[in-house]
C-alpha cells in the first residue's frame, strides 16, 4: 500500500495516514489501568519536630562524668566552663601548629579533628 521512491531530491512517499493509533475496547482499559495508581494518597507524612537535647547524651567514655558535673555546677557555669577548655584547646592546637609550621587548613583539620574525638569521647555530652 505504501510505496516510497528516491528521487534526486530525496525521499518520496505515497503513505497517506496517521502514525497514532486508537484504542478502543479493552485495550484502552488495560492501558488506562496499568497506569493508574491502585492506592490513592491523601497527605504527607508528618515528620516529627525537631528534638531538643543533646545527642550524644550518654554515649562515650567520659559522658557520665560530664552529665554528673553539669548537674552539680549548673547548666549555665558548666557550659561557661566548657567553652573556656575548648578555647584553651584550641589555643594548644594552634602553638602546636605554628611551631610544627602547618598552615591554617591544616590547623582547621586538627580542630575538627579533636571535636570528633571529643564527641567520641563523651565530652560533649
Amino acid at each position: 500500500m505504501a510505496t516510497s521512491s528516491v528521487t534526486a531530491t530525496g525521499f518520496s512517499s505515497s503513505f497517506h495516514g496517521s502514525w497514532g493509533t486508537s484504542m478502543v475496547g479493552e485495550d484502552y482499559a488495560i492501558m488506562v489501568s496499568k497506569t493508574t495508581p491502585n492506592q490513592v494518597r491523601i497527605g504527607k507524612r508528618l515528620r516529627s519536630g525537631p528534638m531538643m537535647g543533646n545527642v550524644n547524651e550518654g554515649k562515650g567514655l567520659f559522658a557520665p562524668v560530664v552529665v554528673v558535673t553539669r548537674n552539680i555546677v549548673g547548666k549555665k557555669r558548666f557550659n561557661q566552663l566548657r567553652g573556656k577548655a575548648i578555647a584553651l584547646h584550641s589555643q594548644v592546637i594552634t602553638e602546636f601548629c605554628k611551631s610544627i609550621g602547618a598552615d591554617s587548613k591544616q590547623r582547621q583539620g586538627l580542630i575538627r579533628l579533636a571535636k570528633k574525638n571529643g564527641e567520641r569521647l563523651g565530652f560533649l555530652a
